[in-house]
């Protein structure tokens, strides 16, 4: 059942990237859409390309179906790749990169959240008090993001997703922490819960240092509007390791999180012209497929070579970014 299921899912996906280039083929013997299509790519890249209007959201298909993939292995969000990848080896605007980003993120959390709140995965009692104060800030942070000089934007992305590398080289997550006493605050929020191992085995949990998670949600939400990466590689730390929430839990509700946070900084992008279809629909299905596989791959890769692999990629993509936004 589970592989007729996973084959279906497999199936759709390709599917759905066929009925996208079928489209584009068809909308390029239309010249009124070839035109509209055209001025569009023109506005993302910043200059008249000397590629035909339909190459790049056929290239950023089959690249974010890779992107997909590796994500998968390496067990990092999508979002987290796609902006430093796409932002520094694609000739895209970055505010229409990152409007992007936020949608691949959205879809990704979108597609897992029903299920992770079905198992208790996710847990609404975390997340509500926490995305109630990161999607706040993420609507700041996207404004902040488009209001500052590109430049500035290009260092701070290119800091960040050094900054995310070396949080992966060094982190290491907690499966169950030990949390002896609840807080106060976490005790009068009611943020405990239980969910079901496979083995049947019910684990309990709760939190302690529940205000200081809190407030770094602060600075998350405004990271994640800013850059329109998504969170949910500080999500997980910050809810496993600081409040002591069991793994399966933090990531669970990180996820779940992200449909709400990415979603309020998502309307500012939205608002402000800088989802471009085009760029947006062919990333988000290329890394929908490649989760898919991704998922069947993943117990014959070796994770962790893959999760090296990112790591040293995310480290020239951010060297990239900076190099850009320092003018070398």
């Amino acid at each position: 059942m589970k592989l007729n299921m996973t084959l279906m899912r497999i199936l759709g996906g390709t599917a759905l990237a066929l009925l996208l280039l079928v489209t584009l083929a068809w909308a390029g013997n239309n010249t009124e859409l070839a035109n509209e299509a055209a001025k569009q790519m023109a506005e993302a890249t910043g200059a008249p390309s000397t590629l035909p209007w339909w190459a790049w959201p056929t290239i950023l298909l089959f690249f974010c179906f890779v992107l997909g993939i590796i994500a998968v292995l390496a067990g990092v969000g999508g979002g987290v790749l796609f902006v430093p990848l796409v932002s520094g080896f694609f000739p895209f605007h970055l505010d229409f990169v990152r409007g992007a980003g936020l949608l691949v993120a959205l879809a990704g959390a979108l597609a897992a959240g029903p299920g992770l709140l079905k198992r208790n995965l996710a847990s609404l009692r975390l997340a509500l008090p926490v995305a109630l104060i990161a999607s706040s800030c993420a609507i700041v942070g996207a404004f902040l993001g488009l209001a500052l000089p590109g430049n500035v934007v290009q260092i701070c992305l290119g800091g960040t997703i050094m900054g995310i590398a070396v949080l992966l080289l060094t982190s290491k997550n907690t499966a169950r922490p030990v949390v002896t006493k609840q807080d106060a605050l976490g005790l009068a929020l009611g943020i405990q819960g239980a969910y079901m191992e496979a083995n049947g085995e019910i684990v309990e949990w709760k939190t302690h240092r529940t205000l200081p998670g809190l407030l770094l949600f602060i600075i998350i939400g405004i990271m994640a509007g800013m850059f329109g990466l998504g969170a949910g590689w500080a999500n997980v730390p910050v809810l496993n390791l600081l409040m002591g929430a069991p793994l399966k839990v933090a990531v669970g509700t990180s996820k779940f999180l992200l449909s709400i946070t990415d979603t309020s900084a998502a309307w500012v992008y939205l608002n402000q012209g800088c989802v471009i279809p085009l760029m947006a629909i062919p990333s988000i299905i290329g890394l929908m497929m490649g989760s898919f596989v991704g998922v069947r791959l993943l117990a014959k890769a070796k994770p962790a070579f893959i999760r090296y692999m990112v790591i040293g990629v995310l480290l020239f993509a951010g060297g990239k970014a900076l190099a850009k936004g320092l003018g070398f």
